[in-house]
């Protein structure tokens, strides 16, 4: 995993460091590093390690909170001179085709847990290292943390990074994402009211 190319982008926010990450130039989902310029200067840098999530992120769903706090944490990662990994880790790691399968089991009363292991996964595929890789390379070890999930914490810092703090980011639920939420906070941990 390496960087592989880098431009400055003048956003709604502000003007972020866009970097990708991949194994190689063949490689045309690479992960994302968004910086703010100035993240060097900060000496424990506001961090949001973020999953894709084409549904929420582009078109915003209400089925998950995963746009709203993308929305929350770029405006946040401004602000504060942080930094937000974009990871390539799609439906919990099960890629957007049966993300849209989990779906459908979820529109037949299924969980979204229950969902990902009628289709043979774990309730989350995904894995932290690839953010760690990233940080080392941005020459950040400590960090403020922005999230709700204590399987990053926890993989961060068994991979030797020190989180100084763990910030929340908590999205007001709506109709459609309330039992989602509740799964993840009674299921799967998440730190969430």
């Amino acid at each position: 995993m390496k960087q592989l190319a880098s431009a400055i982008i003048p956003t709604p926010w502000g003007e972020f460091s866009v970097s990708t990450y991949a194994e190689s130039e063949d490689d045309r989902m690479p992960h994302l590093a968004i910086a703010h310029p100035d993240y060097k200067n900060t000496k424990v840098p506001l961090v949001r390690v973020h999953s894709e999530c084409f549904t929420g992120d582009v078109l915003s769903s209400r089925r998950c909170d995963c746009g709203e706090q993308l929305n929350r944490a770029i405006k946040l990662i401004n602000k504060e001179k942080g930094v937000l990994l974009y990871l390539r880790q799609e439906g919990r790691g099960i890629g957007l085709t049966n993300k849209l399968k989990a779906y459908n089991l979820q529109d037949q009363g299924l969980n979204t847990v229950d969902a990902n292991h009628q289709l043979g996964f774990e309730a989350d595929e995904r894995t932290y290292d690839i953010a760690t890789v990233i940080l080392r390379d941005l020459g950040i070890s400590q960090i403020s943390l922005l999230t709700n999930n204590p399987d990053k914490v926890e993989s961060l810092q068994l991979s030797g990074i020190e989180i100084i703090e763990r910030r929340p980011i908590q999205i007001e639920p709506h109709a459609e994402n309330e039992q989602y939420l509740q799964t993840k906070k009674d299921i799967m941990g998440h730190f969430l009211d």
